[in-house]
Order: structure tokens, then C-alpha cells, then sequence
């Protein structure tokens, strides 16, 4: 049976939120600061597709978050770390793809486009830890977007090492206003994130300045 045509129509635009008023302001995270890391695998074929979904490798927040995550980044040297960044701000029409794509039974590690998502709105960032004086990204409990329970932030298995990085990084993003999501120790959504909109601006429609 074919969707009524305004079905159809609101499935394929980004969800409305009447309460979401903030302007938005994104910015480019490494403008802030350089020695934030990238490893945008989305602009990869290493992630759970298998395949690039953004054309550039880049990474956005809106600004208050952005220079929240600066202040976890430059914390987090003073303990031997950096921050490395494997997504930020996400266009909406990413989020559908994810949905699609994802197995029912997997569905809480990915958002529902219908409501959007908190990357939408450039106010989620899904982060690691790299150590300052190998320069290599550390050992996690689970590697990034790995859907299994080694994921969840309160995972008690694993190298003791990686879960002791997992709690430091948690406590460092804790600390300037992030909320680590429950299934995902690498998620983190910033505390304003109703404030803002769910977007689906392209990277290359975000000014580099």
C-alpha cells in the first residue's frame, strides 16, 4: 500500500521542534583548537556501514558546545590525554541512513529520524582519548560504534586500563556540561541541546572560518 503523500513528505524532512529557538552557530571544532585529533570514520569506509557517508572529514558543535569540549580537551592534557573526535554535528538525512540500515534488535545504538537526533542539532559528540606521549588513541572496553554491551559506559569487563581511560574521559566531559548516553561510552550530548534545531546542513554549506 503506497504512503499518503504527506507521509511521505514529512519522512524524507528533518522533525520540527517548536521549542528549539536557539540560533544556530556552528562551529569547526579544530578552529579552536588544533591539537584536537580527527578520525571522522564516517568520511571512511571504516564504520558499521562499511561505506563514506560524508563527503568531508570534518567536525562541527554548535559554539557553547565546541568550547565546552576545548575546555575537556585541554583538562584531559593535563592528565597525559587529548581528545579524539570521531563525530559531531550530523545532517539529518545522515541519521535516516543509520536508521534504515540498523537491524531492529540494534536500534537503540542509532536515533530515530522521526524525532532526530542530538548530533542533529550540533550539540553531540562522539569522543575518544589519545595519549600525548605516544600520540596513539587509546585502548577503549569496546571499540567505536562496536553494538554490544561492551559499549554501555557501566561495562565492568575488560582491561581494567581501558575502563579506568573510559571513567577519565567521562569525568572530564562531565565536568564542562556533557551527559554520556547510556549505551555508548563515546557518545556525550551537551546540556543545551533542546535549545537548538535538528539541521540537515551539508559540511561543505559550513564556512570554514
Amino acid at each position: 500500500m503506497a504512503l499518503p503523500l504527506a507521509l511521505f513528505v514529512l519522512l524524507l524532512q528533518p522533525p520540527v521542534d517548536p521549542d528549539a529557538t536557539a540560533a544556530p552557530d556552528l562551529v569547526e571544532l579544530v578552529s579552536l583548537d588544533s591539537t584536537i585529533r580527527l578520525d571522522i570514520r564516517y568520511a571512511t569506509p571504516d564504520n558499521f556501514l562499511g561505506r563514506p557517508v560524508y563527503s568531508e572529514a570534518r567536525a562541527f558543535l554548535q559554539r557553547p558546545a565546541a568550547e565546552a569540549l576545548v575546555r575537556a580537551h585541554r583538562w584531559l592534557k593535563t592528565k597525559g590525554y587529548g581528545i579524539v573526535v570521531f563525530d559531531g554535528y550530523r545532517p539529518w538525512s545522515v541519521t535516516k541512513v543509520f536508521w534504515d540500515a540498523t537491524p531492529a534488535d540494534k536500534k537503540h545504538f542509532v536515533a530515530d529520524p522521526s524525532k532526530g537526533s542530538r548530533h542533529n542539532r550540533g550539540c553531540a559528540v562522539d569522543v575518544s582519548l589519545y595519549d600525548l606521549r605516544t600520540g596513539r588513541t587509546v585502548q577503549m572496553p569496546s571499540g567505536y560504534d562496536e553494538m554490544t554491551e561492551r559499549a554501555y559506559p557501566d561495562y565492568r569487563g575488560g582491561p581494567r586500563k581501558a575502563r579506568r581511560l573510559r571513567d577519565l574521559l567521562r569525568r572530564a566531559m562531565e565536568r564542562e556540561g556533557f551527559s554520556v548516553y547510556e549505551h555508548e561510552w563515546w557518545h556525550f550530548d551537551y546540556k543545551d541541546w533542546r535549545r537548538y534545531p535538528v539541521l540537515d546542513i551539508p559540511f561543505s554549506a559550513i564556512g570554514k572560518n
